[in-house]
């Protein structure tokens, strides 16, 4: 069997380009996006870190596909550097999504917000994801001003803020720069978003034409309408929010928002009870499913079925643990040797070789050690990868197919 690395390169380079097809279509016009909450054709489409399923996250690459698979905006965060520069990156650290252990090995767990602006730019930020994306930068402001288009625009969220003192007058002071976002502010394709209200009210205050949401739990009514006085919309978490503050939240005036939406279930329910925008890591899946079109037209048969994330005792243990459930629901058999299970912040867990599954045939695959048999393949991982709290995994092929897209 090929080396895993080799293996996920050659799959997401292939995969890149054969789920373009999914999002070609333009989904929502500036028009609809800005319409009185509740009145959209359908909910707008915000691509998570540009489309952080399919190729890696918050880089040129990312965003420029979420672009082309018809999303309304794509959502970026700004951190600055040791030396006040703006930079797009979501993480706290460079660890997880750069090569900053191979770069700087003595710093790999300094918080990213240390390392000065020509440093950062030493960074390989895609080979995480992939070889196919290796070298990808980690972007600038201006870097993501250039990917949009008339229909394709920014949310910018403030990331962390308490890191980047001073950060919300550096945004302000770069989108008055009329090069870059004259257009883009006309034309309301300028969103800022933040989970801390002190940060997103400092923005607002210095530029009170661009319209701010503020992320975070629906609160009651009295808060919604102070809310309400300055900014445009609340963006929370679709797993925890009670349908009816759909309602709540648009009668006072406000958009509503849901975060992280990755499975065609959970897009169609959320669609459904009406929000405005939904956020997700696979716009072109968004897209397709606004449209009519078929979602995961790839599809196999091949399906999670059942997610354990937090079995009893620990979550990664000997022959037993933390497992996904992959079943056969079509009608013919599929080898699913080397399918990739891979989740929102790309953990992956694989199928070994010799694994075929008959109609209605079943196979757990666990994250850590045990004995292999015909219904279990062990990843022999030490620390667990499911999040506990809820998580969304896509399943690809080997070859780099998008067969399916699970959330719990």
């Amino acid at each position: 069997m090929r080396n895993l690395d080799t293996r996920i390169s050659a799959a997401f380079g292939i995969c890149l380009a054969a789920t373009l097809a999914l999002g070609t279509a333009v989904p929502a016009a500036a028009a609809e996006r800005n319409g009185p909450p509740g009145q959209q054709d359908h909910p707008t489409i915000i691509g998570h870190r540009g489309s952080g399923g399919l190729s890696p996250e918050s880089t040129v690459a990312g965003f420029a596909q979420a672009r082309d698979f018809g999303a309304d905006l794509f959502e970026v965060d700004v951190q600055l550097s040791s030396d006040g520069e703006i930079f797009l990156f979501h993480d706290a650290t460079g660890a997880r999504t750069t090569n900053v252990a191979e770069v700087f090995p003595e710093r790999a767990g300094d918080p990213i917000t240390s390392f000065t602006a020509a440093e950062l730019r030493t960074l390989d930020a895609g080979s995480y994801f992939g070889g196919a994306f290796a070298g990808e930068p980690i972007p600038t402001l201006r870097d993501a001003a250039l990917v949009t288009n008339p229909r394709t625009g920014i949310n910018i969220e403030l990331k962390s803020p308490e890191n980047s003192p001073g950060v919300e007058a550096k945004l302000a002071e770069a989108l008055g720069e009329k090069r870059y976002w004259q257009r883009l502010i006309a034309r309301d394709q300028i969103v800022v978003s933040s989970f801390d209200e002190a940060s997103l009210r400092a923005f607002h205050d210095l530029m009170p034409q661009i319209p701010v949401v503020l992320i975070g739990a629906v609160p009651d009514d009295a808060a919604l309408a102070a809310l309400a006085e300055w900014t445009e919309g609340l963006v929370t978490n679709y797993r925890t929010m009670d349908p009816a503050d759909v309602a709540r939240v648009q009668a006072a005036g406000l958009t509503l928002d849901v975060y992280t939406v990755n499975s065609v279930d959970a897009m169609q329910e959320m669609t459904a009870l009406g929000v405005d925008t939904i956020i997700t890591d696979f716009p072109g899946v968004l897209a397709a499913v606004q449209q009519g079109r078929n979602p995961l037209p790839d599809a196999n048969g091949i399906e999670i079925s059942t997610v354990m994330a937090d079995p009893p005792g620990n979550d990664v243990q000997p022959e037993n643990g933390e497992y996904v459930l992959l079943t056969n629901a079509g009608n013919t058999p599929v080898d699913v040797s080397g399918y990739v299970l891979q989740d929102a912040v790309i953990n992956r867990l694989t199928v070994g070789s010799g694994y075929l599954l008959n109609p209605g045939g079943e196979l757990r695959v666990y994250t850590g050690p045990g004995t292999n048999t015909a219904e279990r393949y062990y990843n022999n991982r030490t620390t667990a990868v499911l999040n506990n709290t809820g998580d969304s995994l896509a399943v690809f092929t080997p070859g780099g197919t998008f067969v399916d897209l699970y959330a719990y």
